[in-house]
């Protein structure tokens, strides 16, 4: 039985129980439940528009899912941060476009998101509420709410609170791709069968995951920043992966889109500015098979460079692991789901940085579990 010396990593090993629990409220058996279906169904405008509105992780998720409803649903989505969005009420009488409104907070009370919320209400549009506490004021006030099941996060850094986000966006998805008839039934039944083993697959791997990023931790603790990279969906979790790094270890970190690395960011690689590189594939979807590609060619060129490159990559991906000086395994899965499991080895490694450093992990300084400030302020 594993032992935990903090909340973060006790609540990393909770990921499987809080995501089938998540999921339990989403799904009967394998089927989407039809009141959900009917809570969900004046939601969305008939344009197809959806503007997502978040701060810190929950925005990272937000970029997730701007992939995932555009990819699977065909929907118009944008991510804004909610700091910015809340400030631009001046500027509502100009805008003719009135998109639906998801807002995505793990309280429910971070202060810019809720100022975003209430504008949505101001110009008249529907409004989404995506959190982990279904009294929150954001639950409460949006039209409709969609909570998570994490449970209490009491760790600083979110973690299982941030991939039941993303359990619940990929639920969205199916619910809107069935509502616009964008799925046959097989493959809707294929897709709910797939998340639903995936708390089962995720707990599996957690304990070699956990010994893995331990030892890495411990070969790259001297680095004094590293560069997240990853394409498509992935670049969501390059974001959330470094600023897991961040706010946890006090150590720089940066995400980028992969391919966007030799247009400057290149300039910082060295000894030590190490690469973190999500190279997973789902082998069944071109679009993913040729952002592989890419990243390989990437690959290649960083060991010509002589990078130091952390990759995370599918199990038994040789290709990959000959490219990179250390590689870390994650079971095959599909490509909008393997975000939810490529991010676990990404919080352990921040988690194990934290304690190279002595850093109290649970609470970061100058961090608090909810921004409730003014947003005046932010």
């Amino acid at each position: 039985m594993p032992t935990f010396d903090h909340e973060m990593l006790r609540e990393i090993y909770q990921q499987p129980q809080a995501l089938s629990h998540t999921l339990g409220l989403y799904l009967d058996n394998d089927a989407l439940k039809p009141d959900v279906a009917a809570m969900l169904a004046g939601w969305s405008i008939p344009e197809g528009e959806i503007l997502i509105a978040a701060s810190g992780s929950s925005r990272h998720s937000g970029l997730a899912a701007e992939i995932l409803l555009e990819d699977l649903c065909g929907l118009a989505v944008d991510v804004e941060y909610a700091s910015e969005y809340s400030c631009r009420g001046s500027n509502a009488t100009a805008d003719v476009r009135h998109p639906s409104i998801l807002v995505l907070s793990q309280s429910g009370e971070t202060s810019d998101t809720l100022a975003a919320l209430r504008e949505a209400h101001r110009r008249g549009q529907k409004t989404l509420a995506i959190t982990n506490a279904v009294s929150s004021t954001m639950a409460e006030e949006a039209d409709v709410s969609m909570p998570l099941a994490a449970g209490i996060e009491k760790a600083i850094p979110a973690t299982k609170s941030f991939t039941c986000q993303l359990a619940v966006l990929y639920l969205l998805a199916l619910y809107e791709g069935a509502r616009l008839g964008r799925f046959n039934a097989e493959t809707l039944a294929l897709h709910i069968r797939e998340i639903q083993a995936l708390p089962a697959r995720i707990e599996a791997q957690l304990d070699g995951w956990r010994n893995r990023m331990s030892a890495l931790a411990t070969k790259y603790k001297s680095a004094n920043t590293f560069l997240y990279l990853g394409r498509g969906i992935h670049y969501a979790i390059a974001r959330e992966g470094a600023l897991k790094l961040k706010e946890a270890s006090y150590v720089h970190a940066e995400g980028y889109p992969a391919g966007e690395l030799k247009h400057g960011p290149n300039a910082l690689v060295s000894d030590t500015v190490p690469l973190v590189v999500l190279a997973t594939v789902d082998r069944a979807l071109d679009a993913s098979v040729v952002r592989y590609e890419k990243t390989l060619q990437l690959l290649r060129d960083m060991q010509t460079q002589g990078a130091k490159v952390i990759a995370i990559a599918n199990s038994c991906d040789e290709e990959v692991a000959a490219l990179v000086s250390d590689c870390v395994f994650v079971e095959p899965a599909s490509e909008y789901l393997l975000p939810i499991a490529e991010v676990v080895p990404l919080q352990l490694f921040s988690y194990f940085m934290a304690l190279a450093h002595g850093v109290d992990v649970d609470r970061p300084r100058n961090l608090s579990k909810a921004v409730v400030e003014s947003p005046a302020g932010s």
